[in-house]
């Protein structure tokens, strides 16, 4: 009788991340870079006398420590792993949006009577020419603002736009009043003058963020002191080989805290997260392992 073929573990194939308490999946992870179960134990040695080695050896406590090395971002890592779960909206949007103006430095900007009423993507237009970003409004006379972003990531949308100086001004726009409107086609923008007279003070300055036409967005807000990050299952599953053979861990009781975020150069972001697997009490283990060569 010869010897039998070795247990092989080939690649990473997915991870799945579920519910403790229903058994429904988070989704899955199918852009790894590699992912490690890490059983790590200690021993605790009996020293004493003149002996230089341990007069007895016991084993002491054992750390299970999941890597997981991801290069995708679905929305359910942010729950999982910053404690917050994202909004997504998955129907598309082809008017795009445009936040409503918040006051940032003074009172007088965002003002539904002296001040702007609204900004919003010009009507039939606008939306083909809307640039994703964040803005800031600064007054420069008491109808006059000056209009920054802080990036140019989108300025080749529908008309190019391009910074006027360094000081990443995109445009001006001279407020009317009552009611009164004024165009900003590059930037297809809307301004809205409130129900009074105009009356901004000089260095004021108020903020809003822009949407293009989409077909689907993903927000969320990370550090909030009510932010709770669950408990959870994890079913990892190796590369399946080419005979057929599959290997399977499921870590039935999971937790992580932290998802770093990497931007490098030319390269495709990577986070490396760091997951303790521990005893569920319930199923009076840590995690299970199966493998199979099928028939």
């Amino acid at each position: 009788m010869s010897l039998s073929d070795p247990r092989i573990i080939f690649g990473i194939h997915s991870v799945t991340p579920y519910s403790r308490t229903t058994g429904l999946p988070y989704g899955i992870l199918r852009v790894l870079g590699g992912s490690s179960l890490a059983l790590s134990g200690e021993l605790q040695k009996l020293m004493g006398g003149s002996s230089k080695y341990p007069w007895a050896v016991e084993d002491g406590t054992i750390s299970a420590e999941m890597s997981l090395k991801v290069k995708e971002y679905p929305s359910f890592l942010f729950e999982l792993f910053l404690g917050k779960a994202p909004v997504e909206v998955t129907t598309p949007d082809t008017d795009g949006t445009v936040s409503a103006v918040a006051n940032k430095n003074g009172t007088t900007i965002a003002n539904g009577t002296t001040g702007l009423a609204s900004v919003a993507a010009i009507p039939s237009t606008g939306p083909a020419n809307l640039k994703f970003g964040k803005y800031v409004l600064k007054a420069t006379t008491d109808d006059d603002l000056n209009i920054y972003c802080y990036s140019n990531i989108d300025f080749a949308r529908g008309t190019d736009e391009n910074y006027d100086d360094d000081t990443l001004l995109v445009g001006t726009a001279a407020i009317g009043d009552s009611g009164a409107t004024v165009d900003v086609a590059s930037l297809g923008l809307q301004f809205t003058a409130g129900s009074g007279s105009t009356a901004f003070t000089i260095n004021d300055t108020a903020t809003f963020e822009v949407q293009p036409p989409f077909t689907k967005t993903m927000a969320v807000s990370i550090g909030s002191n009510s932010d709770v990050f669950p408990e959870f299952g994890a079913l990892l599953l190796a590369k399946q080989r080419s005979n057929g053979e599959m290997f399977e861990v499921d870590a039935h009781r999971c937790k992580g805290v932290g998802l770093p975020i990497g931007f490098e150069e030319n390269a495709y972001s990577e986070a490396e997260i760091k997951v303790e697997c521990f005893y569920d009490s319930q199923l009076d283990k840590v995690f299970s392992l199966r493998n199979i060569t099928p028939s």
